[in-house]
């Protein structure tokens, strides 16, 4: 996942999923059962020839990487989408993240008026459940459920595995947060499997970019010796030599474009791009540089950005390691 500074400078507030780590329940004990009574769970199919097993390669070609890199995820969240699931009533227009381009969320009243915040993520990454937490298939695709709380549920099917990333929908909810999370799961699958709604796809657009291709690793290697890049998303990648060591995360992302104050500084980058770099003022060694690539949506546009992590005693610096790498990845983003 990208790493966020705070930066006062954003007049809307991110909209992060509510993600949770701890230890979870199998689906069927996921707390008091209002799901039942409250709307029919839907099921769907294991796809033709996409079953595989919980630890084997995921080959599904409908959930390759560079297909959901360009699915809109606010589709699986509608009125009619959700209202189609019988989870309740939807009083609002889903709100994309003004962070992500794969990410979605909204709120439903269940029918005896309780509340239900839903969080999708197309092709999440971080803090997805434990392999042992799968519990089926949805799709075709190995489905687990994290359960914490008494309200608080994360369903995700697995798209790809070690790394993991995953279909994944974040349930909050004082009922049974996993019933409706798994309807939604499941939704979404069989919806990605037939023709979902795609963002266009302009010349030069990151959208289709393969973040861990826009860097070279001997470049990065400067930076994170013996480094090794892994997805940390759709739109994200990182490089790092060791668990414990530094890392470089390569990303793509909307957002307001990035202006000189605050922190930020204008650097040149080469090739007539112009960056804006900001240094963590705390006690890490971590440095974060963005510019715009091209237009997006409303007064938003396609970021490109690179950050370094280390520490604090671990020398060098971490701005001219960040603008390093990112002369690099100006030089291999698809051209507008």
């Amino acid at each position: 996942m990208l790493g966020v500074f705070p930066d006062v400078r954003r007049r809307r507030l991110p909209k992060l999923f509510l993600l949770v780590t701890a230890l979870a329940l199998p689906l069927t004990a996921c707390g008091q059962d209002l799901g039942k009574s409250n709307f029919a769970r839907t099921t769907v199919p294991a796809a033709a020839g996409t079953g595989q097993v919980a630890d084997g390669p995921i080959t599904d070609a409908a959930v390759a990487a560079d297909v959901l890199r360009v699915i809109q995820p606010c589709q699986f969240l509608t009125k009619d989408a959700l209202g189609a699931l019988g989870l309740g009533t939807v009083d609002e227009d889903p709100s994309p993240s003004s962070i992500a381009f794969d990410s979605c969320s909204n709120k439903v009243k269940d029918p005896g008026g309780k509340e239900m915040r839903l969080d999708l993520g197309i092709g999440s990454a971080t803090l997805l459940p434990r392999a042992d937490k799968t519990t089926g298939q949805a799709g075709g695709l190995p489905l687990r459920v994290n359960k914490t709380g008494d309200a608080d549920c994360t369903v995700a099917a697995m798209t790809a595995l070690n790394p993991d990333l995953a279909l994944a929908v974040s349930v909050t909810y004082a009922g049974d947060p996993c019933r409706p999370g798994q309807a939604l799961v499941e939704a979404v699958v069989q919806k990605v499997h037939n023709s979902p709604e795609k963002y266009s796809t302009p010349p030069g657009t990151v959208l289709t970019a393969d973040p861990c291709a826009m860097a070279d690793t001997a470049v990065v290697a400067s930076a994170v010796p013996s480094a090794k890049s892994a997805p940390s998303g759709l739109h994200s990648c990182e490089w790092k030599g060791s668990v414990a060591g530094p890392g470089v995360t390569v990303g793509f992302l909307p957002g307001l474009p990035p202006l000189a104050g605050d922190g930020y500084s204008k650097v040149d980058l080469g090739n007539g791009v112009t960056g804006f770099q900001k240094p963590d003022t705390g006690s890490s060694a971590r440095c974060r540089v963005q510019w715009q690539h091209r237009p997006w949506q409303g007064d938003d546009v396609e970021l490109a950005q690179v950050e370094y992590r280390g520490y604090a005693d671990s020398g060098g610096d971490p701005c001219g390691k960040a603008v390093t790498v990112a002369k690099n990845v100006v030089t291999k983003l698809p051209k507008p």
